[in-house]
């Protein structure tokens, strides 16, 4: 099961919070289609934060397609985003880069900051590389 950390001075409200950790679990396969995340009320008692909070971020992810809400069960898992698994080499990869980082001073920011303009300049490249699909008149797309 999932267990929600709300960070207070992200500035980013905390039913997104909710959202993208339960994003980013599904991702990274913590989360499968048919899992039961946790109660409102769990969330609640975990975290201090109002249950209306934690009724949004869940509206949100069954908007999304992603959870279903099943009347007196609970709200569970209906699909799953990419296929990350947490034992993945990669995962590994990274961890040591982070340590690295770490290692040599830099703070959390400053390693998100550094990690994000990697990942924007990769995948600029990479959509800059890859042949443009033309629609020509009378093709459907």
């Amino acid at each position: 099961m999932v267990e929600f950390r709300i960070d207070r001075r992200s500035g980013v409200a905390t039913y997104l919070q909710i959202v993208q950790q339960t994003q980013q679990a599904l991702r990274l396969g913590l989360l499968e289609p048919g899992d039961k995340l946790p109660t409102a009320r769990e969330v609640v008692e975990s975290t201090a934060i109002n249950p209306n909070t934690v009724l949004k971020a869940y509206r949100e992810l069954e908007r999304e397609g992603l959870v279903e809400a099943r009347r007196g069960l609970g709200t569970f898992v209906r699909k799953s985003l990419g296929s990350t698994p947490t034992d993945s080499p990669l995962r590994g990869e990274l961890s040591q880069w982070a340590a690295r980082a770490r290692a040599s001073g830099l703070e959390r920011d400053d390693v998100a900051a550094l990690f994000s303009a990697v990942l924007e300049e990769q995948f600029t490249q990479s959509e800059q590389t890859q042949p443009k699909q033309h629609v020509t008149k009378g093709d459907h797309a």
